[in-house]
């Protein structure tokens, strides 16, 4: 990248803020600890979620029941649940027909202190994942802890965590479409740890990396055609 390209972006970089799916690093210690963009905390009554053109939050619907999200929830920044995501899931399931659901990562972050909103960031340290399947499409949800939090920040792996934390989330995300009549076509198959959650993590970067490249290289290449 030239010089002059470069410091023209960081220029922009310090003007305008970053799309949180595109213009924010997946983090320099992934897939260990990554970046989460926090969309919904667990007081919503609406659930929320990125508006994908734009990277403004948006209204997706009320929440239907009375049960709300037991955690912190949003998704990893440049990250995308295609081929290689899907690939995994196959391998993992015994199974030939699930495809990716062609969203970003989703990541549940565990803390013990109260939020106030969503549309954030933060430190998620990777501890395991499930293996979700929503319609035959992989969904998987990689569990994570607030980096440095006083109850959880210690814990390494999902096995480590009370039991009846993990079965909350899990029974959410069971449950959570019932009044839809969506909820027979979610399935959670295994509650896998660490190692297999750094496993999706990597393939749905590779994922994201496959459809849309280098944020920075992309936007190096069309400055450079703007100022030929």
């Amino acid at each position: 990248m030239k010089a002059e390209i470069k410091q023209l972006i960081d220029a922009m970089s310090k003007r305008f803020t970053s799309h949180p799916w595109h213009g924010i690093e997946i983090g320099e210690k992934q897939p260990a600890i990554v970046n989460a963009f926090i969309e919904i905390i667990p007081s919503d009554s609406i659930k929320y979620e990125i508006h994908k053109p734009s990277g403004y939050i948006m209204v997706d619907r009320p929440q239907k029941l009375s049960n709300h999200m037991p955690c912190l929830y949003g998704f990893v920044p440049q990250t995308y649940c295609d081929t290689q995501v899907a690939a995994f899931s196959n391998e993992k399931t015994g199974r030939t027909d699930i495809t990716g659901d062609l969203d970003p990562l989703d990541i549940c972050v565990l803390s013990e202190r109260t939020f106030a909103h969503g549309n954030i960031l933060c430190d998620a340290k990777v501890i395991g994942g499930f293996r979700m399947l929503d319609g035959g499409e992989a969904d998987d949800k990689i569990i994570a802890v607030l980096k440095g939090d006083q109850a959880y920040g210690n814990i390494d792996n999902i096995e480590d965590m009370p039991k009846l934390v993990i079965d909350r989330v899990r029974h959410f995300f069971l449950t959570y479409k019932d009044l839809d009549g969506g909820a027979k076509n979610v399935e959670i198959t295994h509650v896998y740890g660490r190692e297999e959650a750094f496993e999706v993590i990597k393939r749905s970067h590779a994922d994201y990396l496959a459809k849309f490249g280098n944020a920075d290289e992309n936007l190096a290449t069309a400055l450079e055609g703007l100022l030929k």
